[in-house]
């Protein structure tokens, strides 16, 4: 793997885009430059005035990006990769991967490149503000200012107007790659999306998400290809659940709720222990970023350090601390709901599984491995009403952890609507 575009796995018409659009960048960036740097701006309302063969390279480069597509496709890699590229010191092969530019993007440490990840379950109008600010000056050491907002589904509404301002009158210079799951208003803006050329990406198949386990990750080809055809997807989680047997675990009392819900002496526990198992999870990812970042704070308020005055804390380092706890905490709630959240995933592809054998659908399977075991005897047992029933109570569950209710009274309201769907009378 030597080109940055080749981290797209399954994606190769928008590898195609994004490596043609990178290279009118180059052309817009070599303008700007004899124009003075910046003189006249390439995306504002003077580009009636540039020529013809100008204005045609804008048409596949602009200031402003959406990427979208479901968990797991890759959009904020397709996006680093963008950005990678733009910045790429090969001209005759943008995105490289291997000049420095294209090493420091890909590792997260270009002076000119920004990654904007919410570390709670919203973004803030004065993370935005603190950012536009900074992409607002000339870029240091490449050709861009590159702004990359993950989960920009997750901007607050004055975060997102924050955000809007700018868009509508970019700097020169300065690049903007949203990353959200779709283009529905619930996640991102009408009006911001507007101002954005899109990038759709689309699920991978198992095939190449197999191959890709198998060729990079060096995963057995028998359990390569199981990870690839449950994961719904999700090359990330495809790769946890080839070789973490945690994940696995997690999956299958995800998918264990399905029957534990029909019975009122297994369904309450079974949805506090799918809660637990997610915090669990959560605490687990979360200690050891917490730990290396409060060693990192205390290091730069002068822990460790020796000579007069070393032992006497510095003002304030007291507060800057409990702030770091407290962004520590906000980002391991949010972490316990994206994991509990997959795990929903997991059960209403299930259910969904199992409605469309009792429909006598001819469609993959999401979870093939449960077929004989689980999906034919739920099929058997529930009418496709009663199952569309439990996949709507599991998705009021995930709407009601949008709207913050809390995880336990959430779950349990689900295994309760799930039980009453499965025990109604079956229609003739």
């Amino acid at each position: 793997m030597t080109n940055v575009f080749d981290r797209l796995i399954g994606q190769r018409a928008v590898a195609a885009d994004l490596s043609a659009a990178a290279r009118a960048a180059l052309s817009v960036s070599a303008r700007l430059d004899e124009q003075n740097s910046g003189a006249v701006s390439m995306f504002g309302s003077d580009a009636g005035q540039i020529e013809e063969s100008v204005a045609a390279q804008r048409a596949s480069m602009t200031h402003a990006w959406l990427f979208t597509g479901p968990p797991g496709t890759g959009r904020s890699v397709a996006a680093t990769c963008f950005a990678a590229a733009l910045q790429c010191q090969t001209p005759e092969n943008l995105g490289c991967g291997i000049c420095r530019s294209c090493v420091t993007v890909m590792s997260g440490t270009h002076a000119d490149v920004r990654h904007v990840v919410p570390q709670g379950l919203s973004l803030s109008v004065l993370a935005i503000r603190d950012i536009v600010q900074t992409a607002s000056r000339r870029p240091g050491t490449g050709r861009w200012q590159i702004v990359i907002v993950e989960d920009a589904d997750r901007l607050t509404e004055q975060a997102a107007n924050a955000l809007l301002k700018v868009v509508e009158e970019p700097p020169p210079r300065t690049v903007f790659l949203l990353c959200a799951p779709s283009v529905d208003p619930e996640d991102i803006s009408v009006t911001l999306k507007s101002r954005c050329r899109h990038i759709a990406l689309t699920t991978a198949s198992v095939a190449d998400i197999a191959d890709v386990l198998t060729t990079h990750d060096g995963i057995d080809a028998e359990d390569a290809h199981w990870a690839a055809s449950v994961c719904g997807g999700h090359i990330g989680r495809a790769r946890r659940l080839a070789t973490d047997s945690s994940a696995r675990t997690q999956r299958l009392a995800a998918l264990g709720l399905a029957r534990a819900a029909t019975r009122d002496s297994t369904a309450y526990a079974a949805a506090e222990a799918l809660v637990r198992s997610a915090e669990e999870a959560a605490k687990a990812i979360s200690a050891e970023l917490d730990e290396v970042e409060t060693e990192e704070l205390k290091t730069a308020l002068g822990a460790g350090g020796t000579g007069k005055g070393a032992a006497r804390a510095p003002r304030g380092s007291a507060g800057a601390i409990k702030e770091l706890e407290k962004r520590q905490k906000s980002r391991a709630t949010r972490t316990s709901r994206d994991v509990l959240d997959r795990a929903l995933v997991d059960l209403a592809a299930l259910f969904r599984d199992a409605m469309v054998t009792a429909s006598g659908a001819r469609v993959q399977s999401m979870h093939p491995d449960m077929v004989e075991s689980t999906t034919a005897g739920m099929a058997d047992f529930a009418s496709p009403e009663q199952l569309l029933q439990c996949i709507e109570a599991v998705l009021e569950c995930r709407e009601a952890l949008d709207l913050n209710v809390k995880p336990k009274f959430a779950v349990d309201a689900m295994v309760a609507k799930i039980g009453q769907a499965m025990r109604s009378k079956r229609p003739r």
